[in-house]
């Protein structure tokens, strides 16, 4: 090809290979010069022009590029009409994306004017997403290189291909501890759905079941018997080693594991086996989360029909650090001193007492007190600084209740729409000097200052304890103190659903703080619970 600038004189059948614009002319580039141009070039006063010129044995940008594109697409690709040098390719089907990696990159070391990019290899697409590209960069290319990518093409075809989701029916298997809220499990479930949404693939069965190898080994077996096609099973306690609960279950049932654990964070502690000739996963807790993580990685090819051997999974650590690790120092923050770390308190005082059945519980005396204030007088004689009282439904008799306490009152307007709004409310108050947050909720009136004491004593982010909880008899209560660090998650918080799973998702940030009595675990929520905290209030008193 013939390339550099020559007289507008001698210009007709070259290609413009810059734009020009210059009075009233717009000549764009790739513009093919004729008498029409050369005269509206020389009206401009355009002496000169750069184009360029095939020569024999050169192949046309467009011609080129549409015969590479529709060699190296394959099932559920479609190719579009060449223009400018570029072949767009697109998927036909909802479904993930399959590159030759390999071969992509043998194609693009045949010569510098060929090009082809794609999206990433296993990306979940929809029919019409645009997910590879073939650019010829000059204006011709030699026949011998078109030849030769050619040639490469059609020894791998097909380089990019599209699996179409072939997997419809999930069985799912939720196990259970003291501790674990059921609704926890069903915002779970309402994740996965959504999830499992762009590959038309539904939950056919679900199981909730203790956190034990016979009563899950069982479950599964249910939840195959219903006609599932894969297995997801979110566990109660993550899975620590290959003989825990849940491989355990598998192999119970004649399955294999195939792989434990994956160079993806989060989603590290992952399990993938095969049971009865289906797919199983033992999900991490991040899979929880609707954020992106291992898990998706997984699942989706899954759903998709594609192996997953143990070879893609130790491949995937080269982009596996999909966010920061929450015990790992963030160079770019400077980190507090350990003596005289500020710890506020937030407790939640705006919900309806629905369940209390007309009354706000909030408002109830014991030994002449609110509720709201016996639990707000405790969080002020603690170490916690500043008290953030979140307030809605009857804002003005909670107020009232709490008159002459050195708090600061933060009200919710869309109290109704459930807890996450005040956690958000009360977090975005919370001052940009502090290291983190205790929540504490209005309706525990047992919960006192020098519980409260204990878990801001046990907050040690130099050693990962960044989330701190009380434990009673075993279980997990509130209130919860929460490094700083997990404020943007918090206040991402939707529906009348708490942060309690994302203990699950940071589990190797979280401590837990063993107490004595139930004091962490006991919250007002109906009349008979205002009458057991009343007497067991009342019987401490007169000890």
């Amino acid at each position: 090809m013939k390339f550099g600038a020559v007289p507008v004189a001698e210009a007709e059948g070259g290609v413009a290979v810059h734009s020009i614009r210059q009075g009233g002319l717009v000549l764009k580039k790739g513009t093919l010069i004729g008498k029409d141009e050369i005269a509206a070039l020389k009206a401009a006063g355009i002496e000169a022009i750069v184009v360029a010129r095939t020569e024999p044995g050169d192949v046309p940008e467009d011609a080129a590029a549409a015969e590479i594109a529709a060699a190296v697409a394959g099932e559920g690709v479609h190719v579009e009409r060449a223009f400018t040098g570029r072949a767009n390719l697109f998927a036909e089907t909802a479904g993930v994306l399959v590159v030759d990696k390999g071969a992509v990159d043998r194609l693009n070391q045949v010569d510098e004017s060929i090009t082809f990019a794609t999206l990433a290899a296993y990306k979940p697409v929809v029919a019409g997403e645009m997910i590879a590209t073939v650019k010829i960069i000059p204006f011709a290319v030699a026949e011998k290189a078109r030849d030769a990518a050619l040639a490469v093409a059609k020894a791998a075809r097909p380089l990019v291909r599209i699996a179409p989701y072939r997997i419809r029916k999930i069985g799912v298997v939720s196990t259970v501890l003291p501790g674990l809220a059921s609704k926890v499990i069903d915002k779970t479930l309402k994740v996965t759905q959504e999830r499992l949404a762009p590959a038309a693939a539904t939950i056919v069965a679900e199981r909730r079941v203790p956190h034990e190898q016979r009563a899950l080994a069982r479950a599964m077996e249910e939840v195959l018997g219903a006609g599932a096609e894969l297995v997801i099973v979110f566990g109660a306690s993550a899975i620590a080693d290959r003989r825990d609960v849940i491989p355990a279950a598998v192999e119970a049932i004649g399955g294999r594991i195939e792989h434990f654990g994956m160079p993806v964070d989060p989603g590290n502690l992952l399990l993938i086996a095969q049971a009865r000739g289906y797919p199983v996963v033992g999900a991490p807790g991040c899979a929880r989360s609707p954020k992106e993580n291992g898990f998706d990685w997984v699942l989706m090819r899954l759903l998709a029909g594609l192996d997953v051997p143990r070879a893609a999974i130790t491949g995937m650590g080269v982009g596996g650090l999909l966010m920061e690790i929450v015990t790992r120092p963030q160079p770019r923050a400077e980190p507090p001193a350990v003596a005289g770390r500020r710890i506020a308190a937030v407790v939640l005082a705006a919900g309806r007492s629905t369940r209390m059945g007309g009354p706000n519980k909030l408002l109830a005396e014991i030994r002449g007190r609110p509720l709201v204030r016996i639990v707000v007088d405790e969080a002020v004689a603690s170490h916690a600084k500043p008290v953030i009282v979140v307030v809605g439904h009857e804002r003005g008799e909670v107020e009232k209740a709490l008159a002459g306490l050195p708090v600061q009152f933060v009200h919710n307007p869309d109290f109704a729409q459930g807890l996450g709004t005040s956690l958000k409310a009360g977090i975005s108050a919370v001052p940009a000097e502090a290291d983190g947050a205790i929540v504490c909720l209005a309706d525990m009136p047992q919960v006192d200052a020098s519980l409260l004491n204990r878990l801001i004593a046990a907050f040690d982010p130099d050693r990962g304890a960044l989330i701190v909880m009380p434990t009673a008899e075993g279980r997990r209560g509130n209130p919860v103190l929460w490094s700083r660090r997990f404020f943007p998650d918090l206040m991402a918080i939707e529906g009348d659903v708490g942060a309690r799973h994302f203990i699950g998702r940071y589990s190797e940030a979280a401590v837990e703080v063993p107490l004595e009595g139930k004091a962490a675990l006991v919250d007002v929520d109906t009349p008979e619970a205002l009458i057991g905290v009343k007497a067991a209030i009342e019987e401490a008193f007169s000890k």
